[in-house]
């Protein structure tokens, strides 16, 4: 039911471009340039030169400047001002043509609401409220968030995540969550609505993409603070020019002094400093990663900690079948029996995988007459076995000090191999599960955790980075301790409840750590609230998303390493364009400080070392560069720098050798070409 879902890849459009086209015009409101010191002062000497070359144009006289030059002044300073504000419009232009794709998603849809006495009625997506039960075919769009009560199905969630391949989810299994604006391909299913009208999953990405009124983090305010601090000097220096020059008799003129301000601010990093935010946000997006904020992209790239769950993060997920193991006179075919009858009721991802790793080695043991003859008891948290009745005979499997305990109980034999064998099997990082029935214990079958491929190569990267990982695991210590050789984590907690998670988490921040955690339970919720970075699945409870600052649409937790990669390259791409920026005031300094008082100073010849063709040269290529700089950073402001692995020492040093230097050599290149091209061309 309702209308085809739109795909994101139409939001790059011509309205796209249009829309930051009048943005970036909108965006010369004194009123919105303010909370940009740095441009606001590029805005106030635009004006002034604007008035300087009106007054000269109606009333010349032998003290103002040539009007071409004045003319070329002000339409550069402008220029400056809207290359900076476009910076900032593309990349919320983007955002905001993400968000009205996912608004299209929103459209008034229809849902087939299940009353309480089982029949059905069509009602608007808007009428459903949380707790209620709706009927989903197959063709039809999800209408809202949801857990499936009944069925399995294959979803297409391109619409949200981008991803073409369908993705299953069952009910009573981990991927049982369902997201709104999603399709149903196949089958149908039975769904419990968990959100109320506007508070959806796709109404909070439609809200959070709207990136334009984010608040700044605080690394964003630190180095507004640097850059007004730094206007506020070259603001001084630039004053302190006037009467130097009225002292040497050098004609200074006002439009001179504005020109050579807005060139010396840190004008660069002050107009992309916005963008640069907002694109980080926009990134994480494209890799279906949803930012509650850009605080928390940025804190990304500061953690120093990473807990992840075991399962499903460092493993496969369920613990398969290796080996069995049966005790003296019992046959490999009469354990494999026993653990078929005893597995019948296990639903658990390990229940299952018993049965499979059976039926393919061993074949089917289970007759018709005995499933319907016997009485099967499910697995229990509490008893931590499956099993099945049978008048006097009983067949139980469990974990082994479960098995012993119901043994003991029961006046069953132990045998002494047993705890040995299990404990043996605990040092190598499987577990051990025991079956007995009303004679013996018939032997132990060995389940093994599976590492996921690649997994240790990432946890290098993460350790490249200055990230010290720390395994969760509800195991025990000697499983615990061998998963994370295997995997090459640095720590582990073994037998972790939600306490000992959140004891952790609080641990770490008090030695001034910043920890991030993945979760995906409702368990997962407190240490997810308590972590500086908290990332939920898609798929896990509903709990654990709104606990969490950041939500993985494809829930793949490994996807971790690219969350941080992303906080690290948003931080790298700041600090490297503020280098590169800072550098560049210093050149043009050096650059243009010489030609201006060439006339009155000769002895500064010296220290024209590019030998500019005069002070309106100097000036004009100065502005004109100033500008075009921006325009030229835009993509890589947008993009961000290229993310490395490496120590914060190294990745330092590279940035002060290429944005640093870079900064520096660029503007006098820049100008002094510019500089020649405006004398060939006859303007000088």
């Amino acid at each position: 039911m309702g209308r085809a879902p739109l795909h994101i890849e139409s939001m790059y459009s011509k309205n796209m471009v249009l829309e930051s086209i009048g943005l970036t015009f909108i965006r010369l409101n004194p009123l919105y340039l303010v909370k940009n010191p740095v441009m606001f002062v590029v805005f106030i000497g635009s004006i002034l030169t604007t008035f300087i070359f009106i007054r000269d144009y109606l009333s010349p006289s032998v003290f103002s400047e040539p009007l071409w030059f004045t003319g070329s002044i002000v339409c550069w300073l402008w220029f400056t001002l809207l290359f900076a504000n476009a910076a900032e419009a593309i990349a919320e232009g983007k955002g905001k043509a993400h968000a009205s794709s996912l608004k299209a998603l929103a459209l008034e849809t229809t849902a087939r609401r299940v009353l309480d006495n089982g029949q059905e009625e069509i009602v608007l997506a808007t009428q459903l409220r949380r707790d209620d039960k709706i009927k989903i075919l197959e063709g039809d769009l999800i209408p809202a968030d949801g857990e499936i009560i009944e069925g399995i199905a294959a979803i297409d969630e391109s619409a949200i995540t981008g991803e073409s391949a369908p993705v299953i989810r069952e009910a009573e299994g981990d991927f049982s969550a369902v997201t709104a604006g999603t399709r149903l391909l196949s089958n149908s299913l039975l769904v419990r609505i968990t959100s109320n009208p506007g508070e959806s999953f796709l109404d909070r990405m439609i809200y959070l993409v709207l990136a334009a009124k984010r608040q700044k983090t605080p690394n964003e305010i630190a180095l507004q603070i640097l850059l007004i601090g730094l206007t506020l000097i070259f603001l001084i220096v630039c004053s302190t020019l006037i009467p130097f020059g009225l002292y040497e008799k050098s004609n200074i003129s006002l439009t001179i002094i504005v020109s050579l301000l807005v060139c010396l601010v840190p004008t660069t990093i002050g107009g992309l400093i916005s963008a640069i935010g907002i694109s980080g946000i926009e990134r994480a997006l494209r890799k279906n990663i949803l930012a509650m904020s850009g605080k928390a992209v940025e804190t990304a790239g500061d953690i120093d900690v990473l807990l992840l769950d075991k399962t499903g993060t460092i493993t496969l997920g369920n613990r398969m079948p290796v080996e069995m193991i049966p005790f003296e006179n019992v046959s490999i075919k009469e354990l494999a029996r026993a653990l078929q009858m005893a597995s019948y009721a296990d639903h658990t991802p390990e229940g299952r995988s018993i049965l499979e790793f059976i039926a393919k080695n061993y074949g089917n043991f289970m007759t018709e007459s005995d499933s319907k003859s016997l009485t099967f008891i499910p697995f229990s948290a509490e008893t931590r076995m499956s099993g099945c009745d049978m008048d006097h005979y009983f067949i139980r499997k469990g974990a082994c000090d479960s098995i012993e305990g119901f043994a003991a109980k029961m006046g069953v034999p132990i045998p002494p191999t047993c705890a040995l064998l299990a404990e043996e099997i605990g040092r190598k990082g499987g577990t051990p599960l025991a079956v007995v029935d009303n004679k013996q214990i018939l032997g132990v079958i060995y389940l093994k955790d599976v590492i996921k491929s690649g997994i240790r190569d990432r946890f290098l990267r993460l350790k490249a980075m200055g990230v010290r990982t720390i395994m969760i695991t509800g195991d025990n210590a000697f499983t615990a301790k061998t998963i994370a050789e295997e995997a090459g984590v640095d720590t582990y907690l073994a037998e972790a409840d939600p306490e000992k998670k959140l004891d952790l988490i609080k641990e770490e921040q008090s030695k001034g750590f910043l920890v991030a955690m993945t979760g995906d339970g409702t368990n997962d919720a407190p240490a997810l609230a308590q972590a500086d970075l908290g990332i939920a699945m898609n798929s896990g409870t509903q709990a654990a998303k709104e606990a969490a600052n950041m939500v993985d649409l494809d829930s793949n937790p490994t996807k971790i390493l690219e969350v941080i990669e992303i906080g690290k390259q948003l931080l790298m791409t700041r600090g490297c364009l503020t280098t590169f920026s800072i550098a560049n005031d210093v050149a043009k300094y050096f650059a243009i400080i010489p030609a201006i008082f060439l006339i009155s100073v000769p002895e500064l010849d010296i220290l024209n070392i590019m030998g500019l063709s005069s002070l309106y040269s100097a000036v004009l290529a100065a502005v004109i560069f100033n500008a075009l700089i921006i325009v030229a950073l835009i993509p890589l402001a947008l993009k961000g720098v290229k993310y490395r692995p490496m120590g914060a020492k190294s990745l330092l040093a590279r940035s002060l050798l290429l944005y640093g230097v870079g900064g520096i050599i660029i503007p006098f290149i820049g100008i002094k070409s510019i500089d020649t091209l405006l004398f060939y061309m006859g303007f000088i």
